[in-house]
């Protein structure tokens, strides 16, 4: 199968999207979800109990997609599991035919947080990296890129060494940003980066203003303009416009160079990422 692989590799324009998981998430949930976008994307991302919040595993989860001829993109971080857990996981999705990966550190458990669970953090996101390569070349292995504005002598020592460690694709953090994105890419591009990585940005169609504030207090690494934050506040209907913004940064990043592709993250109504990426145009 190995759609997202090809795709984001070759010529075209990429996109993945986001499994709307929560701990009521049944196989049927997952199934109906991946059927509405299929033919839109090349592969579906499913998170790692991610804001520390229990899940469906992904290993799960891609098991459900595979059976029903999907492309899945499970995400494993260090926080929840040690070395022979992660290791026993990998092996899992290599026996079942997953083809790519995206593996990075994670975030720790909050203090205060709901769920009583201990952070373990035995491997950093690099080692992770390693591991998953050791195991031979079925992973298309990804990590996390943060966009910034990089200066004229950006050493970008950190991908680098992720990039000899295995991976070979990056997908930043939320950003709606085109400036900082365009200024990234130049140096991206500059630094060599692109014989070593394919790259896929990620947006999301907020539905609301209020959603937009919360990204940008929750999840710091977010590039959200406070213009964006103004649009959906003067909107008559914030969820349209929410879906027409994203759609619209979509277009526009198909158009930079040495970017492959987009990541769709889920905001919790999967109708929306179907209705984005039909609005972008991008897909007949």
């Amino acid at each position: 199968m190995n759609t997202f692989r090809k795709a984001v590799q070759g010529d075209s324009f990429a996109i993945s999207a986001e499994l709307t998981v929560h701990n009521e998430s049944s196989a049927d949930d997952v199934r109906r979800q991946a059927h509405e976008l299929a033919g839109l994307v090349d592969g579906i991302q499913v998170t790692d109990n991610p804001y520390a919040w229990v899940q469906m595993s992904a290993l799960a989860a891609a098991t459900i997609l595979i059976e029903d001829g999907f492309d899945p993109v499970p995400i494993m971080t260090c926080r929840d599991r040690n070395r022979l857990a992660l290791q026993s996981d990998l092996m899992g999705l290599q026996a079942l035919g997953v083809g790519s990966v995206m593996l990075m550190r994670g975030h720790r458990v909050p203090k205060d947080h709901a769920v009583r669970a201990s952070t373990v953090f035995e491997l950093t996101g690099r080692e992770l990296i390693e591991l998953a390569a050791s195991l031979g070349e079925d992973f298309f292995i990804g990590t996390g890129a943060r966009l910034f504005r990089p200066g004229p002598n950006w050493p970008a020592e950190s991908l680098t060494r992720r990039a000899a460690a295995g991976a070979r694709f990056l997908q930043t953090q939320l950003c709606f940003n085109m400036e900082i994105l365009e200024r990234y890419m130049k140096r991206f591009i500059a630094a060599g980066l692109d014989r070593h990585y394919s790259i896929l940005v990620s947006l999301s169609p907020l539905p609301s203003a209020s959603t937009a504030r919360w990204v940008r207090k929750h999840m710091s690494d977010s590039r959200i303009p406070a213009a964006t934050i103004q649009r959906l506040e003067e909107a008559g209907d914030p969820q349209q416009e929410g879906i027409a913004i994203c759609a619209e940064l979509m277009q526009q990043i198909s158009e930079i160079p040495g970017v492959s592709g987009v990541n769709l993250m889920t905001t919790g109504d999967p109708g929306a990422l179907k209705a984005t990426i039909q609005a972008s145009g991008l897909r007949d």
